[in-house]
This record gives structure tokens, sequence and C-alpha cells, in this order.
């Protein structure tokens, strides 16, 4: 796992290679779990790495190892639906966030479940040092042999060829009585694999830090111009934004920045977790924390911070989402810290993510960095530079991956932007794509990472005081924690309004995405590429649906969650780009030409119109965009369409197929050829309440083309 900001992207520390470094001896013999009972094996508790490294002894049979049992879920399909309910508008559920003990009396662990796997564990010999306030994770310790009888494994001392650093891991899967099996979801802690140093990269050779230096790269006023947060009317006032954090950071550099850009606010705060504290003596991660802490600053002053530090490790990252969860006091969390996917233990990720879920259902919004490598995210790691992998937990479903742009600005003001060639982005291996992921670009059964982006190339990057001078640093690290001061604007004016809180971001803002006000909310970050996507209209792999403009982005979150007054809707139209005037598909998906401005077929209304088949050849387009209806509105999807044909007679040859979701609404034909433009319309107030897809399909045959030109199409609420 690495801190994602250019500026503090160092190679991983080198430790000792010899097998002394661990302790290791080659005389130990391997303990043997108690094979009365019968055992289940636990998927996913393997580093990665053990299968690409070279194994150096024995751990000692004594040395002392610590692990995280993490717990699984009850109800997880009522949970799910819990989750969608609560983001969308107009269900009873929204907006209606639990409290973390409703939360755990519902869908955590039961405490039976807790003193089954307290009273295993200490029965193998080992100390119980500590239960989650949620109860997903029960921390104990004990000695490698005593690790090894409880969970059915075998430590060895490895050396990681690709890294050049020694290491300890089980050798294979962990495994738990079947009894236990029905309540533990996985162990992490049994490898201590994953190094989480910085990288110290910078745009060009810096000098050294120099206090007296006058800043380079963007400040508060530049990058809140560009995006306009300044004209978002919130400074974080009454918001709580926690940090994420494996490294500490030194007050006076934090009030160094303030002082430069005038900034006031309540003073940062660190909260220890499993007794980690960093600030006395910080590490190589300490302009990490301090950028993220110095940009949440920037974009929301009056934000309260707070800074959870972690022990840098697996057992430490699922101790800390457990904690920042559990206590409750944050609606926003910044994480500027990630691994690949590949390199990363499922059991692991697993268990981070069903915190994620909690947040989810408490209100609470994360944004993470998505990758500061691109397409390849284990180029630094054991994997290597070939294999196309995504940043966790940038991949999560549910919280919201943050890409990285090259932002230009005119002044104060925001000029252009394009996509930053090392972003991270592409495809998850481990999560499914969530239904709300929708939208043009957007394919396939798997998560796509990143949701939105903005700034992070070291070219263009910012201003950030650290290590006792002015330097400017770059990286999704940078774009994360502006993100989430957007959302503490955000939920500072949500309150004003009395309405909910941003929470589970990414099924909102992709809402947004899909609709009429995509173009005045997002920059679409259109030229750019990283290792394997590129930057397109909609959506990408590389910057998502791009970058925030503020002040509109805000109106339409604000006016996209008011659930329907009671006895009635608010009169609305869903379609984006209705009439195709923009010269793009977006927000539509569409096959390659069917949006169209040439004169083979007219347009009825300006100049644009989506033209499906008319090749007089076997062929097959579509057209498509997915709306959500609000509940217990009445919904008319209409269009016009001018059938145009070489056919003859009534025989249907060439099909238009008009479907809503599943559902075909009509099918029209050569046969229903005409002169001029038709309109039909179709009642789709039996999907009030759901997400639902608008899909045209036309089907030509091999001879005689029949063109089907749309146009002017809507879906109007009432």
């Amino acid at each position: 796992m690495r801190p994602r900001s250019l500026a503090l992207a160092a190679a991983f520390a080198v430790l000792p290679l010899s097998a002394v470094s661990l302790g290791v001896t080659t005389a130990q013999a391997a303990p043997t779990p108690n094979a009365a009972a019968p055992r289940v094996s636990l998927p996913g508790t393997v580093t990665p790495a053990v299968a690409r490294s070279e194994k150096q002894g024995d751990v000692p049979a004594d040395q002392q190892l610590s692990v995280a049992v993490s717990l699984k879920l009850r109800d997880t399909d009522a949970l799910d639906r819990f989750l969608t309910a609560v983001a969308t508008p107009g269900t009873p559920e929204y907006g209606h966030y639990l409290t973390p003990q409703q939360f755990t009396e519902r869908f955590g662990p039961t405490r039976a479940a807790v003193d089954q796997v307290k009273a295993y564990l200490t029965a193998q010999g080992l100390t119980v040092s500590g239960v989650s306030d949620n109860r997903q994770v029960v921390d104990a310790r004990g000695t490698a042999e005593q690790i090894a009888k409880a969970f059915g494994t075998h430590e060895s001392a490895y050396l990681d060829p690709q890294q050049q650093r020694t290491f300890f891991a089980n050798d294979a899967a962990a495994s738990v009585p079947a009894d236990l099996a029905a309540v533990v979801q996985g162990i992490s802690g049994l490898d201590n694999h994953t190094v989480r140093t910085t990288r110290n990269v910078k745009p060009s050779a810096p000098a050294a830090p120099n206090a007296a230096a006058a800043p380079s790269g963007f400040g508060p006023t530049q990058y809140d111009g560009a995006y306009n947060l300044d004209k978002n009317g919130a400074d974080g006032t009454g918001v709580t934004v926690a940090l994420w954090e494996f490294d500490g950071y030194s007050a006076n550099n934090l009030k160094t920045y303030d002082n430069q850009y005038g900034l006031t606010g309540p003073a940062v705060t660190t909260v220890s977790v499993d007794g980690a504290n960093y600030d006395s003596a910080p590490g190589e991660g300490q302009g990490e924390v301090e950028l993220d802490s110095e940009i949440v600053r920037g974009v929301a002053p009056k934000a309260t911070q707070l800074v959870y530090e972690a022990p840098n490790s697996d057992q430490g990252e699922i101790d800390m989402a457990a904690k920042i969860v559990a206590d409750n006091r944050a609606s926003v969390i910044s994480i500027s810290w990630g691994s690949c996917e590949p390199d990363t233990t499922a059991s692991s990720m697993t268990a981070v993510d069903n915190s994620f879920k909690q947040a989810a259902a408490q209100g609470i919004s994360i944004f993470s960095a998505s990758g500061d490598d691109g397409s390849r995210d284990c180029t630094r790691s054991t994997s290597g530079s070939t294999v196309k992998a995504v940043d966790f937990p940038a991949s999560s479903p549910h919280q919201t991956g943050v890409g990285g742009t090259n932002l230009k600005v005119s002044g104060t003001a925001y000029s252009s932007e394009s996509a930053w060639s090392t972003a991270g982005g592409g495809v998850s291996t481990v999560f499914g794509k969530p239904a709300w992921q929708t939208g043009t670009g957007i394919s396939g059964t798997m998560r796509t990472v990143p949701d939105v982006s903005s700034n992070a190339d070291p070219a263009s990057g910012f201003a950030i005081y650290t290590v006792g001078g002015w330097q400017v640093y770059g990286g999704t690290s940078a774009a994360a924690p502006l993100w989430s001061g957007y959302a503490a604007q955000f939920n500072q004016k949500a309150k004003a309004a009395s309405k909910p809180v941003l929470g589970e971001a990414s099924p909102k803002l992709y809402a947004v995405a899909n609709s009429t006000a995509y173009a005045s909310a997002f920059h679409d970050v259109t030229t750019g590429k990283n290792q394997d996507f590129s930057t397109k209209a909609g959506y990408d792999q590389v910057t998502g649906w791009g970058s925030p403009i503020a002040d509109a982005l805000t109106t339409a979150l604000l006016g996209g969650t008011t659930p329907p007054p009671s006895g009635g809707c608010t009169a609305t139209q869903l379609i984006g780009n209705g009439g195709f005037e923009t010269g793009t598909a977006a927000p539509w998906t569409a096959s390659t030409g069917v949006v169209d401005n040439s004169t083979g077929e007219a347009a009825r209304t300006g100049s644009w119109k989506a033209w499906l088949d008319g090749y007089g050849s076997a062929h097959t387009d579509t057209l498509a965009q997915t709306v959500t209806i609000p509940a217990g509105c009445k919904a008319t999807l209409s269009f016009w369409v001018h059938i145009d044909t070489a056919e003859s007679g009534g025989t249907a040859y060439d099909k238009l197929t008009v479907q809503a979701g599943s559902t075909t609404l009509a099918t029209l034909s050569n046969a229903n050829a005409a002169t001029g433009f038709v309109q039909k319309s179709f009642d789709l107030s039996a999907f009030a309440g759901q997400t639902v897809t608008i899909k045209f399909t036309g089907t030509e045959d091999s001879s005689l083309k029949t063109s089907f030109v749309i146009d002017d199409a809507a879906v109007d609420v009432s």
C-alpha cells in the first residue's frame, strides 16, 4: 500500500536480505494444527507475493505476531437493499442514515459471534488485544507457533526478488474449525509483505526545501477558482473530515500554510489507532499527511480535521476503517494511500470494504486516490509493470475513486484540462460493477475506476509546506482531499437547506452525470490517456466523469436529492441531449456514426439527430440512455421518428425495437415508413422509483436499406 502523492513516491525501503533480519531459523518444525475437528479453509488469506518469492526458512516458533480476525456481516442482502434505498430519492429510507449502534445491531456480527471467536483464540493460547466497537474485528497476538496452530498455517521467511527485501508470510490459506467458519470472514496479519513507504518525485529536480522561499504551484485561490469552489458559498463550518494516514505531521508546517494563505479554522487533531502516533517524529510519509490536510484546509478552511494514524500494516488499515466508522465523528473520509489489487489479500480488502458499507449506511462520504501508475498500478510492486491493475481502496464500490488531470488556469479561472498520463484507472478484478455505475463509456461486469477526477499532475502541482519548506506536490493524493473538501462544503450547504448529507457519493454523482445537468456540473476531460485507456466524451477509465464545477454540481445534487412533495411530483425532463445538438452522443451510449449531422437524412429540429441503419446490408445500431424516475411520479417517454425505406410491401424486414429496461415498448419496421417525422409516446410510470435504460435497437437485413431517424427525445415527469 502506497501513498498516492507523486511527491511522496520514493522507492520502497530496502530491508536487510539476511535471514537474521527476521530471526529465521531453518531448524523450526512446522507446527501442526489440531486435526481432530474438521476445518474450513479461508480464501484470500495468502499474500500473492508468496508465489513469486523465494523461501528462506522458518519463522522462529517464539516470534511474536499480531493478527486481525475479521467477522462476517449479517443479512447482507437486506444491507445491500438498504444502501440502495438510503441513497435513492423518493424511497422511505432516503437520507435516513443509521447510527453505528443501529448498524451493528441490524447488520454487524453478534455479541455471541465475538465471544465465540474470543473463546477460540484464548483456547489456542493467543491473547485477545482488542475488539472493534462495531464488532467486526477481533485483534489477537501470540507466538508464530500459536498462530500456526490456531489457523492451520506455517509461517516462513521469504525474499521478494522484485523489491529485494525479506518478509514473513503463511505458506498456505488459513483455516478455522467448521463451526467458527460461519462467523469468520478472514485473517489478516499473517504476513508483513505490504510496505507503505513514500516516493519523493517532483515535476523537476527541485532545490532543497526553503522556508524563506515563496511558494510555487497552485494555492487555494487558483484551485478554488478553477473549480468554482469559491462560488459554493461554503467553508466547511460544522463539518468534520477524517484523514486516513499511516504517518504523522508537524502542526507548525500546517500553521505556516494557513498563515501564507490567510486561512483560519479549527486546529487539526490526531486520533491514534492501535497506539500509533507519529507526530513527535514523522517519517517519510509526513509530506503525504501534510498535503492531505493543507488541500482540505484550502477548500474547506472551517472544517474540523481528524488525522487518524494507524500502524502501517494490513491489521492497522482494517482497525482504522473500523474505528473511523464506529467513532462516527466525521461525515467525510479522505484516503491518499493504496495498494494494487493483485498484491493485496482479498481477505483484507473485504474487511475494509465491510467498514465502508457501514460508512455508506451512516451517511459518510469516502474519497480515495486512484493511483499514480496509470492502468499498471503494480508497477512498483511484486506483480510488476506488465499487469493491468487498479488501486485499492479506490476500487471499492462503497467509496468514490478520484483520478488525476493536468489543470491549466487563466489567472484564477478554469482554462482547460487534460488527463494526467499516469493517473490510475482501469477495471477491478475483485469487485463487481455496482448497480449505480452506468452511463456513456461504461460496460462489462466489473467495477471500473476512477469515478471523478481533479488536478494531480505534478507539472501543474500544488504549493505545499512540508519538512520545513515549500514544495510542489502532485499525485492523485492531491485530488482525493480536494474532493473531500468539496464534500465538506456540500454537507454544510445541505444542512442549511434541511437536506441529507452527501453520504455515499458515487450513486448521486453518477445520477447527475447521466442527467441533463452533466455539462454544467462537470468538466468532461476528453484529451489524454494513461497506458491502456484513453479519455473520451462522458465517462472514461482515466478521469471518470471529470472534475467538478462545484457550484453547479451542488445545485444539481441538492435539486436531484429532494424527495417528491407529498401528493405530487416536481415536473422535470430527464433525458440529456435529447436533440443531439451537442454534436456528441453523451450522455447517450451509441454505435459509431449514429449521432449525425449529414444531409443524407434531415434532423427534425436543428442539425443533429440519431440515424440508425440505412446501410442496405446486415447491420445493427443501438442508442441508449439511463434515467432515474422518481418514486410516485408519472413519466412519459416521447420521441420523433422518421422511417425511410427502400423496401416495399407490408412485410417487416428491418426493425426498430424500443425498450425500457427489459420491457419492449414497441417494434417499428420498414412497414411503418412515412414521409417526415412522427411522434411516439409511451407511459413509463410503472418504472417510478427505478433506474431504467431507454434503448433503441435498429436491425437491418442484408438487402434494401431502411433508415430509422430519431430526434427530440424526452422523458417528462409530472
